[in-house]
C-alpha cells in the first residue's frame, strides 16, 4: 500500500505537471491524496505492531497471523476499490472506504478484546492506543459518509481529526513507550520520558482538530492557537535537542527516531505560524499545509521507517538494523520532506512538488522491495524464525 500510494501520486503529478494532461477526478485530488497517503498503509503498520508487540506487553499468548488475514485482505480490497472510485465515481470510492472502515473497526475491536483479557499491571500506553484506534474507526466511517453524501466539510474535518486525534497520538504513545528501551539501559521508563510528557502530547495533539477549525475565525481563537502550538513546539524541539545531548546518535536508529521526533516539533511550529498569520488576517493556508506535511511525512514517515526497518532486520536475523542502504534511503525521505514543505510555500514552482514526490517514491519503493525480499525466508543467522 505504501508503494502503491506513492506511485499513484507521482503518476498523477507527472500527468498534470510534466505532461500537462488533466486526469478524471471523481474525488477532489487533495482529499483523495490525504485519504490514501494518510490512512491506507499506516493503520496496517499499527495492526502489525499491536498484534505482535501488544500481546507480549499484555502477557497474553501470541495472536496467529492467519486469524487476522481475512480482515487484512478486506482492508486492502477496500482501498483498491477506493482508488478506482477516485477516478471513476465518488460513490465507488465511498463504498471502498466503508469496507476499509469496517476492516479497521474489526481490528480495533479485537485489540480492545485483548486489553480486557489482560491482567498486566502496565496497560496505560496500550489503552491510549486502543482509544485512538477507536477514534480512527469513527474518522474513517465519517469520511466514507462525507464522500457518499458529497459533504466536503464533513470529509475535511474527518481528515484533520484523523491526522491529529488518531495517527499522531498512536505514534506519540508508541514512541513514548518504546524509545527508552532502544538506547542505553535505564531502570525506569520515567527517568527519560516521564508520564507528564505523554499527558501533554495527548492534550495538544488531538486539540489541533478544534484549534485548526477555529483558525478561520481569526482573532482570539487564532491567538490562543498560536500560544498553545508555539509552547508545544518549544517543548518537543527542546526535548529532541536534549535527547541528542544524552544519546549516542552515531547509533543510526536513535538518530532516525530523534529526527522523526524533531519533525513533530517543526509541524507544531508551522501550525503556530499559521495561527499567527490567521490572527493578523494574512491567511494560514501555506503554513498549515507545510505543517501537515511535516507531521505526516516527517514525523509519521520517519518513525515508521525506523521502526519497520528495525523489526524487519531483526526478524531476518540481520545484526545491523540500519545499514548503509537503509540510512541512505532515510536521508532521501528527509530530502523529500524538505522539498514538500518548500513546495507548500512556493505553489508557483510545481517542480518542487514533483521532485518531492519522486524522491519519496524512490525511497519507499526501494525500501519496500528490499524488505519484501526478506519476508518469509529463513533467518540469515540460522536461528529459528
Amino acid at each position: 500500500m505504501l508503494s502503491t500510494s506513492a506511485l499513484w501520486w507521482l503518476a498523477t503529478l507527472v500527468a498534470q505537471v510534466a505532461a500537462g494532461s488533466e486526469l478524471r477526478w471523481a474525488v477532489a485530488p487533495a482529499h483523495a491524496h490525504a485519504l490514501l497517503m494518510g490512512f491506507s498503509f499506516m493503520p496496517m503498520f499499527f495492526a502489525g505492531f499491536l498484534f505482535t508487540a501488544g500481546p507480549r506487553w499484555l502477557g497474553l499468548a501470541a495472536v496467529p497471523a492467519r486469524r487476522l488475514l481475512p480482515t487484512a485482505v478486506a482492508w486492502l480490497a477496500g482501498w483498491g476499490v477506493f482508488l478506482a472510485g477516485v477516478h471513476l465515481d465518488a460513490r465507488i470510492a465511498a463504498f471502498g472506504l466503508a469496507i476499509a472502515a469496517a476492516g479497521w473497526t474489526l481490528f480495533a475491536w479485537r485489540f480492545a478484546a485483548l486489553l480486557t483479557r489482560s491482567a498486566a499491571a502496565d496497560r496505560t500506553h496500550l489503552r491510549i492506543i486502543a482509544i485512538a484506534c477507536g477514534v480512527g474507526a469513527a474518522v474513517l466511517w465519517a469520511a466514507a459518509a462525507g464522500l457518499a453524501i458529497d459533504d466536503d466539510a464533513l470529509l475535511g474535518a474527518s481528515l484533520f481529526a484523523g491526522l491529529w486525534a488518531f495517527l499522531a497520538p498512536v505514534f506519540a504513545t508508541a514512541m513514548h513507550r518504546m524509545v527508552p528501551f532502544l538506547g542505553v539501559a535505564v531502570p525506569r521508563l520515567d527517568e527519560r520520558h516521564p508520564l507528564w510528557l505523554l499527558v501533554v502530547l495527548l492534550a495538544v495533539l488531538p486539540a489541533q482538530a478544534p484549534l485548526g477549525a477555529a483558525l478561520a475565525r481569526g482573532g482570539a481563537a487564532a491567538l490562543a492557537t498560536m500560544a498553545v502550538d508555539a509552547a508545544a513546539a518549544a517543548l518537543v524541539l527542546g526535548l529532541a535537542l536534549r535527547w541528542r545531548a544524552i544519546q549516542n546518535l552515531r547509533i543510526r536508529l536513535l538518530a532516525m527516531l530523534d529526527i522523526g521526533f524533531a519533525w513533530l516539533g517543526v509541524a507544531l511550529a508551522l501550525q503556530a505560524v499559521a495561527a499567527a498569520q490567521a490572527w493578523t488576517g494574512r491567511g494560514a493556508g501555506q503554513a498549515s499545509l507545510a505543517g501537515l506535511h511535516a507531521l505526516a511525512m516527517g514525523f509519521f514517515g520517519s518513525i515508521q521507517f525506523a521502526f519497520v526497518t528495525r523489526v524487519s532486520a531483526g526478524q531476518a536475523g540481520r545484526a545491523h538494523a540500519i545499514d548503509g542502504l537503509a540510512w541512505a534511503l532515510f536521508l532521501v525521505v528527509q530530502a523529500a520532506v524538505v522539498l514538500r514543505i518548500a513546495a507548500a510555500w512556493r505553489p508557483d514552482l510545481p517542480v518542487l512538488l514533483l521532485a518531492a514526490a519522486a524522491l519519496w517514491t524512490a525511497a519507499v519503493l526501494t525500501w519496500s522491495v528490499r524488505h519484501a525480499g526478506w519476508y518469509g525466508r529463513p533467518r540469515i543467522d540460522g536461528r529459528p524464525g
